[in-house]
């Protein structure tokens, strides 16, 4: 499997928000279609980032983002509204095919 990459050095990131139940942004009408707007790629690509996709994992209020950016602190700087919510984590990160090749994750 192959993935489209926004540029040949743009290192590769997990994104990682949790947040409790009570906090939970779904629920937010103000807040929900704005974090939405921020997973968008097209918002992303004029920050200069690549988002390849988003899960939540069902009723566990944790959302994962795999986001292409030129280093860690712009993907962090980028996804923050979600820090307001929970706990927000950036994780370098390589593709699975990245790691077969060098032979270790």
């Amino acid at each position: 499997m192959t993935h489209a990459r926004l540029g040949p050095t743009m290192p590769l990131f997990v994104a990682e928000h949790r947040h409790p139940a009570d906090r939970c942004p779904a629920g937010n009408p103000q807040m929900a279609p704005f974090l939405l707007q921020i997973l968008s790629d097209a918002n992303a690509r004029k920050a200069g980032l690549h988002i390849h996709g988003d899960a939540v994992a069902r009723g566990q209020h944790h959302l994962y983002v795999i986001v292409e950016g030129p280093n860690e602190a712009a993907v962090r700087q980028y996804l923050a509204p979600f820090g307001q919510a929970g706990s927000l984590d950036v994780l370098p990160a390589s593709t699975c095919e990245e790691v077969v090749a060098r032979g270790a994750c």
